[in-house]
């Protein structure tokens, strides 16, 4: 089974993900660098010439294709949850964990990170933090809806919540 990490963004998908790969001895993937090396431009670029709706079809390919993999830990988008069918083959194909993090926490990463406007278009014409806050109040009950784990990430550093996954899915849990 696969293990997918979901959580808006900021949360630590792909930080996690790389140390959870490492010390699993399994390969990583992120399903947003699959989508930027495909349409060979960032998802700025994509979302800015093509729109969102593009974006999303590119990333349910991406996760398409992630279901004929075995073992792999797996970022997503933070928008992955949007679709059924994403959350139908992420559950089919191995265990969903969620990254949650408070709107504050997302919001001091995301000024904190060089790649943010590149790589993290708006959502929404609000405010960065009324963004984050709305979008994460209409995401929550979807993030839900789709995990089998919940890791909160404002507190534990990456090597803990990679523990504390490892501890869930050896014993089954998640």
């Amino acid at each position: 089974m696969n293990i997918y990490l979901i959580g808006y963004r900021c949360c630590g998908k792909t930080s996690v993900g790389k140390t959870l790969s490492r010390l699993l001895g399994r390969p990583f993937l992120d399903t947003d660098e699959v989508v930027v090396q495909k349409a060979g431009m960032t998802i700025s670029d994509i979302v800015a010439k093509n729109g969102w709706d593009a974006f999303r079809d590119m990333e349910k390919s991406a996760i398409d294709q992630t279901t004929f993999l075995n073992q792999y830990v797996i970022a997503t988008g933070g928008g992955v949850i949007l679709n059924p069918d994403n959350v139908w083959n992420m559950k089919k194909a191995g265990r969903v964990i969620w990254l949650r993090a408070s709107p504050e926490t997302v919001r001091a990463r995301m000024a904190a990170d060089p790649e943010t406007l590149i790589q993290r278009p708006g959502l929404t014409a609000t405010g960065c933090m009324d963004e984050i806050e709305t979008v994460l109040l209409a995401r929550q009950p979807l993030y839900e809806n789709a995990s089998h784990l919940v890791m909160d990430t404002d507190i534990l550093g990456i090597d803990a919540i990679c523990r504390k996954i490892i501890e869930n899915t050896q014993q089954g849990n998640a």
